[in-house]
């Protein structure tokens, strides 16, 4: 973990393993455990409910994954990403920790590799339903279907109208279509969540909380009885997840929608709970935690309106929302782009923001 920076050095979302400013983590004091579970193993959270944590072949080098107890048998969030090493894991998993006792369901809280990666590969192996919202599981299917596939000129165009060299645009041709990799082939049916329902797991009900912005209609999982919170990316404490807007849906609203969502935990959660999420630890402080998660986009949105008094294209914005200079790693520079259109388009739909292209149809946004 990096060292506590100030406020306005942040970095774009979660996946960059970026530690996010120290005034936004919960404190030492919130965090009930010491250490973490080794690969291949597990720790006891509640009675029932254990925690697993996977490898990833990122910067940020590891998920969280729940499994709860269901009568004889287990019901898991999350998975893991299609790699060779968390398929040896869950190998480890399943005749170790998990006692050899069958996976009766998946719920995977949102579609991204390192949540649904193995998802078919165990709902394959125990004949078992793959449990989503609607939408996670829709958009996984679209993303997984562009795998291998060149890059559409619509996203070229994005990419080019938010200021993108040649140099970047080649590399966005290079890299895109590689979402499916880190997914092993999803079922071709699943069982829908939606917000509000209790799923009775075992011993106890646990009611789905769907969030917005970081993915299309994320899933939490709250069990009153027990007081945890499965909370995915939706909440997590020492670093921010990505609020991104994509080619696909170049005008859309995510941050808003992120914001909203934060203020909804809030008030459908009790702040009691011990927070369960996919990266970093366990911890408590929820309510504290939300509130610090919507600060620090808040205070994005003031830096950016400060700039914005003279046009600027997105690329001459990355130093009012990032700390370190995104443009030399590829990956880096796609998430800055997308969090940076996502505060754009943010003050853009109250009005604060206009857009105005110039004769090479790259985009300069200035205040209204």
């Amino acid at each position: 973990m990096k060292a506590p920076r100030s406020p306005q050095d942040r970095e774009p979302g979660s996946h960059d393993g970026a530690a996010s400013p120290a005034s936004t983590r919960p404190p030492a004091s919130a965090y009930p455990f010491e250490g973490v579970p080794d690969t291949g193993t597990a720790r006891e959270i509640r009675p029932g409910v254990l925690w697993i944590r996977m490898p990833l072949p990122f910067a940020l080098n590891h998920i969280n994954l729940y499994a709860l107890a269901d009568d004889d048998g287990w019901t898991i969030v999350d998975t893991g990403v299609r790699t060779e090493a968390t398929a040896a894991a869950w190998q480890q998993l399943l005749g170790g920790a998990l006692g050899g006792r069958p996976i009766r369901r998946v719920i995977v809280t949102h579609m991204h590799p390192d949540h649904v990666g193995m998802a078919g590969w165990l709902t394959r192996k125990f004949d078992c339903r793959l449990w989503m919202t609607r939408l996670e599981y829709l958009t996984c299917r679209v993303l997984v279907a562009d795998t291998g596939s060149e890059a559409p000129e619509d996203g070229v165009e994005f990419y080019r109208r938010a200021g993108w060299d040649d140099g970047a645009l080649e590399q966005y041709r290079a890299r895109f279509g590689g979402f499916g990799k880190g997914v092993y082939r999803l079922p071709d049916s699943y069982h829908r969540i939606v917000d509000g329902e209790t799923i009775r797991i075992g011993e106890h009900d646990w009611t789905v909380v769907v969030g917005h912005g970081h993915s299309p209609e994320h899933a939490c999982l709250h069990s009153p009885a027990l007081r945890l919170l499965v909370s995915g990316d939706q909440v997590l404490p020492r670093i921010s997840s990505n609020v991104s807007v994509f080619p696909t849906e170049p005008d859309a609203d995510p941050l808003g929608d992120w914001i909203e969502s934060l203020a909804k935990l809030e008030r459908a959660l009790p702040d009691d709970v011990l927070v369960l999420p996919s990266h970093n630890e366990p911890f408590n402080g929820l309510h504290s935690r939300l509130q610090s998660l919507a600060n620090g986009h808040l205070r994005g949105l003031d830096r950016l309106r400060k700039s914005l008094a003279q046009p600027k294209r997105v690329v001459d914005l990355f130093g009012a929302l990032f700390a370190r200079d995104v443009r030399t790693d590829p990956h880096l520079l796609s998430m800055a782009t997308g969090e940076c259109i996502a505060h754009l388009n943010y003050l853009r739909a109250r009005g604060e923001v206009v857009v105005e292209p110039d004769a090479q149809r790259v985009d300069w946004y200035r205040k209204a």
